[in-house]
């Protein structure tokens, strides 16, 4: 061919990495190329994460619209960013030999975070999110945007113990950082490591050109790879992993994975065939997880794409989500996380009178440091009906309790027996409570037996309202979101601070989340 090639291609360091890989292996050949760069809309919005844009093939639209207009000839993506159904008009022309496939996690001080509870991962995909999350569900996963450089650069200005990137997308540009682990028990999203060559259809000799670079065994794989994720439907917006390899006798084994998005479901497939009966490994391996569950966890990531009538600040178990009516749109997440602290032995071993606790939180968080055959308390008094429950199953009889601290409070100063009490508490836990006792000549003796860590996210754009269940969720919101919606509480403590900032707020009928529910139910 004696025209020269025009080759399309993003303008970022990876990509141009890999259009020049093409343009040396033509001119090998003996053709002449040229590269023509394209800024992709995926390149230009860096404040969303990438499934929050809305659309499949965001790195590739571009440059399809460059080739329909004649403006280039073939253009190379990373396969792993190509819908599966190209544009009319253009064909796959070429998938070059695979790199490394691994999805790996460049940390920064050491790995021991990896073994405990705490731990602050960075990636823009919803792919890897689901999966860590489903590995590591304490963990807490923020968005990161950007080029390779840039991304490896956040890394190290920001408080995150470590980021997930491509092995090959770092390899091919040399910037493998030197802390980095395989994570070889993520799968891959489907064709990652893969570069692909498309071209015109109706440009048949630019094709042939393009068919010397094919490797074969990339391309079967790459492909049940991509008829998995076709046959499932997901794009961009669903955490899907797949992967394809021959072994040595020439059979073909393909791994598939769906989750929902914070990995607390996760549905997985394998499934083998000799090469040459190998056709249908994708379809089937999707079929098999259809079968499974997958179909109702399909239309579940689905319908997150439209924006939930309600978010929970909280996160619902299935049966409370039940509760809500069908036609109610429900999310939820977990506001705040609580780690236990660790209570002097001189505490526990003490004989206390009264014993108060306003949460399950300072329950559960005793419980840690001491077994209830440990604890000598006299008379125990709290906050909520679960709150009771729990104190009852685990440690003894409550002598009394109240819906909210205020009322506890009051009580106290008219029926406490003695003029002391042990207050175990959170460190955000409001004042109000000891306030009043102290006020009243009541000693209160504070240990503080948790600690609360605001984690708070950004709600998408047309969630009507938000439940809340107590003013530390209500401050984790704040951070990230404006007070412009309805706020629903679980008790009255939580609704005094929810007025300070939001014009309507209601008040479930007793302070529990079925009743908070409920009231949902009845104003939708």
């Amino acid at each position: 061919m004696t025209k020269i090639i025009r080759i399309g291609t993003r303008d970022s360091e990876l990509a141009l990495w890999q259009a020049n890989n093409v343009k040396n292996q033509l001119e090998a050949l003996g053709h002449q190329t040229q590269l023509v760069p394209v800024k992709s809309t995926g390149d230009l919005v860096l404040d969303k994460p990438l499934y929050e844009l809305g659309i499949t093939g965001i790195f590739t639209k571009t440059l399809d619209v460059a080739m329909l207009n004649g403006d280039i000839d073939i253009a190379v993506h990373s396969m792993k960013d190509v819908p599966t159904a190209l544009p009319k008009g253009i064909v796959q022309a070429a998938v070059l030999e695979r790199a490394n496939f691994l999805d790996i996690l460049a940390y920064k001080d050491n790995e021991e975070f990896l073994g405990q509870r705490e731990g602050i991962i960075a990636t823009g995909s919803l792919r890897r999110k689901a999966q860590w999350l489903n590995r590591y569900p304490t963990h807490t996963v923020v968005d990161l945007r950007g080029n390779v450089n840039s991304r490896l650069e956040k890394l190290n200005h920001n408080d995150w113990n470590g980021a997930i990137f491509a092995a090959a997308g770092l390899t091919r540009i040399g910037l493998e950082p030197e802390n980095t682990i395989g994570l070889t028990w993520m799968l891959p999203a489907p064709a990652q490591g893969a570069i692909m060559v498309v071209a015109m259809e109706n440009n048949p000799e630019v094709q042939e050109i393009c068919a010397a670079l094919n490797h074969r065994e990339t391309e079967i794989c790459t492909r049940l790879e991509r008829e998995f994720l076709r046959e499932l439907e997901g794009g961009c917006t669903a955490p899907i992993g797949a992967l394809a390899k021959i072994d040595k006798e020439n059979n073909v084994t393909l791994d598939g994975v769906l989750l929902t998005t914070d990995g607390s479901k996760k549905l997985e497939a394998s499934l083998s065939a000799p090469l040459g009966r190998h056709q249908n490994l994708g379809v089937d391996c999707a079929k098999s997880i259809l079968s499974r569950g997958g179909k109702r966890l399909m239309n579940e990531l689905q319908n997150a794409d439209t924006a939930p009538h309600f978010y929970s600040t909280k996160k619902l178990t299935d049966a409370q989500l039940q509760r809500f009516k069908p036609t109610i749109r429900v999310a939820s997440e977990d506001f705040i996380k609580i780690s236990p602290n660790r209570i002097a032995p001189s505490i526990i071993k003490q004989k206390h009178k009264n014993v108060v606790f306003t949460s399950k939180n300072a329950v559960e968080s005793l419980l840690t440091n001491a077994s209830p055959a440990e604890l000598q308390f006299e008379n125990i008094y709290c906050v909520g009906r679960k709150t009771r429950r729990l104190i009852q199953k685990k440690i003894g009889p409550v002598k009394h309790f109240e819906n909210n601290a205020i009322n506890l409070a009051n009580y106290l100063v008219e029926y406490i027996e003695g003029t002391e009490l042990t207050y175990f508490h959170g460190n955000l836990s409001l004042e109000e409570m000891p306030r009043i006792l102290e006020e009243n000549n009541i000693v209160v003796h504070k240990v503080e037996a948790y600690k609360t860590k605001l984690s708070g996210k950004t709600v998408q754009e047309g969630v009507k309202s938000i439940l809340f269940y107590s003013p530390s969720t209500i401050e984790s919101y704040l951070k990230n979101n404006r007070a412009d919606k309805v706020a629903y509480c679980i008790g009255e403590t939580t609704a005094a601070a929810a007025r300070k900032h939001f014009k309507e707020v209601k008040v479930a009928k007793i302070p529990d989340v079925e009743s908070l529910i409920d009231l949902v139910n009845e104003g939708f």
